[in-house]
């Protein structure tokens, strides 16, 4: 956001361009952390919820991928009430997958977590037998 509202109240394309730039450098680094980092915390997870766990990886990383895209409409050439349109709809559609189906997913994680957990098959640390003890940071936590 810091780096990408600059160039998104900017006239001059070329400025646009270069803020967009910027701002993709910490955003693939967010991206590419969510791939790839977090697919061992996803391997840990119970059996049952892997499958969704990394729906809402990729769900998460797809949506996020279209805010880029979305913020150049004006970059392209379309101007105006238009260009202000297409945006709207753009922001719109990623916000509702980015959002409210991300929380579709996440319900259905918590609930097949509590199902698994009733049936006796998961609990605390011990959900899954591979997984390595939590690392405590500072205190403890």
């Amino acid at each position: 956001v810091a780096l990408g509202y600059p160039g998104e109240v900017q006239d001059d394309l070329t400025v646009r361009w270069v803020w967009w730039a910027l701002a993709m450098i910490p955003f693939f680094y967010v991206v590419y952390s969510l791939l790839s980092g977090l697919g061992e915390a996803t391997a840990r997870q119970p059996e049952g919820v892997v499958g969704l766990v990394s729906a809402a990886r990729y769900l998460t990383a797809v949506s996020w991928l279209t805010y880029p895209f979305v913020y150049i409409i004006k970059n392209i050439g379309l101007a105006g009430p238009v260009a202000t349109m297409y945006e709207q709809i753009g922001y719109s559609v990623a916000d509702v997958v980015a959002k409210a189906v991300f929380g579709v997913l996440i319900w259905a994680i918590a609930s097949e977590k509590s199902r698994l957990e009733s049936e006796g098959k998961i609990y605390g640390e011990h959900a899954n037998p591979t997984a390595q003890p939590k690392k405590r940071g500072l205190f403890g936590r």
